[in-house]
């Protein structure tokens, strides 16, 4: 007689951490799964716990070692089960995982990806951990099976690794000298996933203005840009994240000049000291950030441009953080991703000189954060009274929760949390509202309707491809789909936040 647990598909179950390339990177992994039989975890203990991992910070390493800990408990109650590492932190470390949590069974990195399923077959049979790192790429991650995690946005990688040498970054290491793919490839991509729904893509890449490199077109991105301009369908393109010193004009000139190009903009600053930045290798200065700045507002005047900062790096004094004040001031970011510098071994800026007190990090960091929350509640201040067209999604942010509104992002990428009148229809994720901004916090704006007053949907093949998703999981249509306008009902499905800004954790001295 056949094991019932043997015949049953096993279930799984993605953890991830670092950013969109991550985010992406689990998609891909949870369709290679599915695609070998296995199903997704919605209720108890996975079968297999996958945990992809991120090497940007020391933190990264605390937190895989804590949550593998925890883990060894759970494995010894559930038979059967596998636990699998992989991306960046498992490129980097490689044999040292199995070292630390010899009860792990598979680890492979960031270039064989696929063969997660075959490793996991493989540690079964022989009952024995498997080790599979590869210095460069099998396959291009967009060949693999993907499940995504969200039915109206989607994510699409234009290039994969990087040609910088930044001394705090170890990625380059990591996922390799850049690849990038043919356009005809990315535009088929991005036409299947709208032809599947989605209505809203982020163009990823580690440096994703320099596409075109590898085949020798300085101008390809700006192309891909107005390419998707073209497509059918297609409401809202993002794109992250950017290089100050590769971003050129005619890649401002087809933001403007695209309608479907969001007015939105992720550029890293990481420092605002021109002596700073000639250390980290940054080869642009303040004034070129400032001047890359000038010309998009000049072009796209109510365009949100966010930002990346490090502080404390190696060598940093007074005078150099109050250059990043000044530009952080001057730059009026609608928000800023703040990272206190933690030392990455094998990276150059690991073993230089003068290396900065925590203490002294950490009170930079909050100076730095408060003058940054400010300056966001300012420009969202500015944002009350306007009306924005708002897509709506699953879930996002604690202020839903407790107010039970639903939320969205703008066109600018503000997170806009918004209340559904008595009486008035529900939007799905994926549907458009049109809104008045009538509250305004540093990471948030909130756009009330009146007691009495209808809210203004738009109703999107997206929000169709929602219904689906949720008839398909529990076989019934949704009340939205059959025009009742009551709560829709969830299954509890896992999701992750879809953002178009970096995604890490917000408890780790990050603002």
């Amino acid at each position: 007689m056949i094991d019932e647990k043997l015949a049953s598909p096993r279930s799984y179950e993605v953890r991830t951490y670092g950013c969109q390339m991550n985010v992406h990177d689990s998609e891909r992994l949870s369709g290679s799964l599915e695609a070998a039989g296995y199903i997704r975890a919605t209720e108890g203990q996975a079968d297999v716990v996958v945990i992809n991992t991120c090497a940007v910070r020391e933190n990264a390493d605390n937190k895989l070692y804590g949550n593998l800990g925890m883990l060894a408990s759970v494995k010894k109650e559930h038979e059967g089960m596998q636990i699998a590492v992989g991306g960046c932190l498992a490129q980097k470390d490689q044999g040292v995982i199995l070292e630390k949590a010899p009860w792990v069974d598979v680890v492979f990195g960031t270039h064989n990806m696929g063969s997660l399923p075959t490793l996991l077959e493989r540690a079964r049979h022989n009952e024995e951990a498997q080790l599979e790192i590869l210095e460069s790429l099998d396959v291009f991650p967009s060949t693999l099976p993907t499940r995504r995690e969200s039915t109206h946005s989607a994510w699409v990688s234009i290039s994969v690794g990087c040609n910088n040498t930044c001394t705090f970054c170890i990625v380059p290491t990591l996922r390799g000298k850049e690849k990038d793919r043919r356009p005809g490839e990315i535009l088929a991509e991005v036409q299947a996933v709208v032809d599947d729904g989605a209505t809203e893509v982020t163009l990823l890449g580690q440096n994703v203005n320099s596409y075109g490199v590898e085949f020798g077109d300085r101008q390809a991105f700006s192309k891909l840009l107005r390419a998707t301009g073209s497509i059918e369908g297609l409401e809202r393109v993002r794109f992250t994240s950017p290089h100050p010193a590769a971003f050129t004009d005619d890649v401002i000139d087809a933001m403007a000049e695209t309608p479907n190009v969001m007015p939105q903009l992720h550029m890293p600053l990481q420092s605002g000291s021109d002596r700073i930045l000639k250390a980290m290798r940054r080869s642009y200065r303040s004034t070129k950030f400032l001047g890359i700045l000038e010309r998009v507002r000049a072009q796209m005047p109510d365009a949100a441009i966010t930002t990346d900062i490090i502080v404390g790096f190696p060598g940093e004094t007074e005078e150099d953080f109050q250059d990043t004040l000044r530009v952080v001031e001057e730059s009026r970011f609608a928000s800023a991703y703040t990272f206190q510098y933690s030392i990455r071994p094998g990276t150059p800026a690991a073993t230089m000189d003068d290396q900065i007190p925590k203490e002294v990090v950490q009170e930079r960091f909050e100076r730095l954060a408060a003058l940054q929350d400010r300056i966001s509640r300012e420009e969202n201040d500015k944002q009350i009274g306007r009306t924005l067209k708002v897509m709506v999604t699953a879930a996002e942010g604690r202020k839903q929760a407790e107010t039970s509104r639903l939320s969205g992002r703008a066109e600018d990428s503000r997170l806009v949390h918004f209340n559904v009148p008595e009486g008035s229809a529900i939007p799905r994720p994926g549907d458009v509202v049109t809104v008045t901004v009538t509250e305004a916090a540093a990471f948030h704006l909130v756009a009330d309707t009146v007691t009495g007053g209808q809210l203004d949907i738009r109703r999107t093949r997206a929000g169709d491809a929602w219904d689906r998703a949720e008839a398909a999981s529990c076989g019934v249509p949704s009340a939205a789909t059959a025009g009742d306008a009551a709560p829709r009902v969830s299954l509890g499905l896992p999701t992750i936040r879809v953002a178009t800004t970096p995604i890490y954790d917000p408890s780790d001295s990050l603002r």
